[in-house]
């Protein structure tokens, strides 16, 4: 079955990186758990799309909807720096029981978690931060801020509110 594959594989990856004296537990059925675990054909959300156009905008060169090399999915990325970046909507989060804010669910912190073992920096943009900003001028100050790319302030400064 493909889901009990992919939930193999993503076990596989765990041991590699939490446990590598493990080694011996990878199997070689690892491409065929690996093509089960990236079957999925991304579907990106309109978030997603908006926060790459702006990106672009700025000039932030990347690439949109990436596997890594372990079959990790990214939204958005810099593969070369190995910097990526999840564009996360409300699935991605619960509630806190004590303030009613958001925290990221467990599925979005193992990925990440996996995905900065294997030497990726990962930015996070939240739907309830981004779906807050208003102008151009605000989403680019925003990513900005995120980034600490200094390439992409002059661009900011200079975007019209």
């Amino acid at each position: 079955e493909p889901i009990g594959l992919s939930q193999i594989y993503q076990f596989v990856l765990f041991v590699r990186v939490e446990h590598p004296h493990l080694h011996h537990l990878e199997t070689h059925h690892q491409a065929r758990l690996r093509r089960a675990f990236t079957r999925m054909t991304p579907r990106p959300s309109l978030l997603q799309r908006a926060v790459s156009d702006t990106l672009s905008r700025l000039g932030w060169q990347h690439d949109f909807e990436i596997v890594t090399e372990e079959g990790l999915s990214l939204d958005v990325a810099q593969a070369t720096w190995k910097h990526g970046i999840e564009v996360d909507g409300p699935s991605h989060y619960v509630r806190d029981a004590e303030t009613g804010g958001f925290v990221e669910n467990g599925a979005t912190r193992f990925k990440t978690r996996q995905l900065e073992r294997f030497g990726w920096t990962v930015t996070r943009v939240p739907f309830f931060e981004w779906d807050g900003l208003q102008t151009e001028a605000e989403k680019c100050r925003y990513l900005d801020a995120k980034l600490g790319n200094r390439a992409v302030s002059a661009v900011a400064r200079s975007a019209p509110s």
